[in-house]
């Protein structure tokens, strides 16, 4: 309300905002691993091999650490003070220690009979400690080492964070770089400086990285001017779009146009006629989309082992539904009623839908993007060269491919086609570093490539008054010539000895 004394002017600093709330999209870290889920209230949540419920994370602000109890309940971890400053006794080297598999006397019997009795996994490292008969002997950071790989084995501890596209890019890249066209997280930030994303732009993007670049964007924009996405087939992908957990009034600015309609439009032979006969509608891919990044978790829920019990009680489940389904009495009320709402609600979201793309065919026809960001698996060069008809003079272009090879080519339709400047290909190097007291170095293992770039800028390209600057310019340039010579003919006598 606007007569409120609480938070009279901006809306996004509310303090509900730093908080967890139920229907919130977060994301999961455990070390340096990442998973996207959504909160809900008694929703089995599986991650690294560990299974929890998300009711307990509600009302707690991000960047929460949570340790799993017994049961699958969230506790907040209290901050505690190591205890191992007072046993610090470390050896001088390790070329005494001998690895044969006898220094530990706890067995895995051992640790599995802790566990039962529901020993946290902080009890069942320091016991790992005292039963270890060389960690004395080992140097301060090879104990620091080892309590660090034992912590990461028993410890169940997760840290609740605020999806970001920092986050949700290395996410993505670590676990599944397919879906991203294998986009490293540097270069995805290359792409929205070179793109000059910022609030109040009119862009446009075609892209086929599951939404990220797209969620990129709108972060950046931050719900202030509007995006056009052009998709291939029977609508966007906006997976990783939903795991920013934008809220409406980002979506009011975001449209979508079908590609294969770009060439009508660009022809002048677009109608309103063209989106009634699309073979599919983009409704049930709009309805698929949210579903998405269940689809993606569940995928990821499979790796983990410890999902299989569960699975079949819901098989079990899944039998009966069935058998109830198949008998009449049971499937005709329930169908005929649904069959009624589901086909209105359909033809709701068509006319929608179909407004949308009249709007955004609208805004494409007035050619006057304020940038053009292409990052998809089919071939650069047609789609750029269609689409930087929309695109207004002086704006920036930015296209990705994972290869090099195809950007080259684009690169040189685009010098014999005219009307861009500044061309680029470029490519990012990244390595990570390890920054730690006494041993920084760069890690081993490094990324051996993160896509290339092509960058540019659009120029005015009008004939007309290209050839008339030219007759200008050759008219000018004809007069210096005849005057030229003539004035060092004059001087020439006046200079005799």
């Amino acid at each position: 309300m606007e007569g409120s004394g609480e938070q009279p002017d901006p809306q996004p600093p509310n303090p509900g905002d730093h908080h967890i709330r139920d229907g919130d999209f977060v994301v999961l870290k455990r070390e340096d691993v990442f998973k996207a889920v959504q909160v809900q209230r008694r929703k089995k949540v599986t991650f690294e091999k560990q299974w929890f419920y998300l009711d307990n994370v509600i009302g707690h602000s991000y960047g929460t650490t949570f340790e799993v109890t017994a049961g699958g309940n969230l506790q907040p971890k209290k901050k505690k003070e190591e205890p191992t400053s007072e046993t610090k006794e470390a050896g001088t080297d390790n070329r005494n220690i001998v690895d044969d598999g006898k220094s530990q006397k706890l067995t895995q019997d051992d640790i599995k009979a802790l566990k039962d009795k529901g020993i946290k996994g902080e009890e069942i490292v320091q016991q790992l400690i005292e039963n270890s008969t060389t960690f004395r002997d080992k140097t301060e950071f090879a104990q620091d080492k080892y309590i660090k790989k034992k912590k990461k084995k028993y410890e169940a501890v997760i840290t609740v964070v605020k999806p970001s596209t920092r986050i949700l890019s290395i996410m993505y890249y670590a676990r599944e770089p397919g879906k991203i066209n294998h986009m490293r997280y540097d270069t995805l930030a290359q792409m929205l400086t070179l793109g000059n994303i910022r609030a109040g732009n009119k862009m446009i993007v075609m892209e086929t990285c599951a939404g990220l670049v797209l969620g990129a964007m709108m972060e950046r924009m931050g719900g202030f001017g509007s995006i056009i996405q052009l998709y291939s087939g029977g609508g966007p992908v906006r997976a990783a779009t939903a795991c920013f957990g934008f809220p409406k009034s980002f979506l009011s600015g975001l449209y979508d146009f079908p590609l294969n309609k770009v060439d009508n439009l660009l022809n002048g032979t677009f109608s309103a006629e063209m989106l009634c006969s699309e073979p599919k509608d983009s409704s049930s891919v709009e309805e698929s989309n949210g579903t998405l990044e269940e689809k993606q978790t569940s995928e990821q829920e499979n790796e983990d082992s410890m999902a299989e019990a569960s699975e079949s009680n819901h098989s079990k489940e899944q039998e009966t539904m069935e058998i109830i389904s198949q008998d009449p009495k049971y499937k005709e009320p329930k169908e005929r009623g649904s069959k009624k709402d589901y086909i209105q609600e359909k033809q709701r979201r068509q006319e929608e839908q179909r407004k949308r793309h009249l709007e955004a065919a609208a805004l494409l026809s007035e050619r006057n993007a304020d940038g053009l960001i292409v990052a998809s698996r089919f071939h650069p060069t047609p789609l750029l060269l269609s689409l930087l008809d929309f695109v207004a003079p002086s704006r920036p272009f930015v296209v990705y491919c994972q290869y090099k090879e195809p950007l080259l080519e684009c690169y040189t339709k685009l010098r014999e086609r005219g009307g861009v400047i500044n061309l680029r290909v470029s490519e990012t190097w990244l390595r990570n570093y390890q920054v730690l007291p006494d041993r920084s170095h760069p890690k081993l293992l490094m990324s051996g490539g993160g896509g290339y770039l092509l960058s540019g800028f659009t120029v005015a390209m009008d004939n007309l008054k290209a050839d008339a600057s030219l007759k200008s310019n050759s008219s000018t340039l004809e007069l210096q010539k005849t005057e030229e010579p003539a004035a060092k003919k004059r001087k020439c006598p006046e200079s005799d000895f």
